[in-house]
């Protein structure tokens, strides 16, 4: 079994970055199609929430500091977003979106990859 590699928060910083971007994307091509993608708008929406919120100021540096924002972020009771079309779809794709991301911190890999679509 191969030892994971040590933490590199630019990695990440950048691996958020991309994906905030494509989550941007995601949602403009879901609005152009409209009522019949609200799933997908609010999905990619959900994915755009996450990575800003976790791209606070030196949260990426230290792997403990991000876990614990993740954990910080998936125990609010409630999430606000003012574009969603189904709050409770839009907080259940983020409760999901930041487990996904808390597993990828705990093994500490996934964040080399920056393709569009994941």
């Amino acid at each position: 079994m191969t030892e994971p590699s040590a933490w590199d928060g630019e990695i990440v910083r950048k691996w958020l970055e991309s994906r905030f971007a494509a989550a941007r994307s995601e949602q403009a091509s879901a609005d152009r199609q409209g009522r019949s993608a609200e799933g997908d708008f609010d999905k990619a929406t959900a994915e755009e929430f996450v990575c800003r919120a976790a791209m606070v100021h030196g949260a990426t540096d230290d792997q403990a500091k991000f876990a614990d924002r993740l954990k910080a972020l998936l125990d609010q009771d409630e999430y606000r977003h003012a574009g969603a079309h189904d709050d409770r779809r839009f907080e259940r794709e983020v409760r999901s979106y930041l487990r996904k991301l808390i597993k990828m911190t705990k093994a500490n890999s996934g964040f080399e990859n920056r393709l569009r679509y994941q």
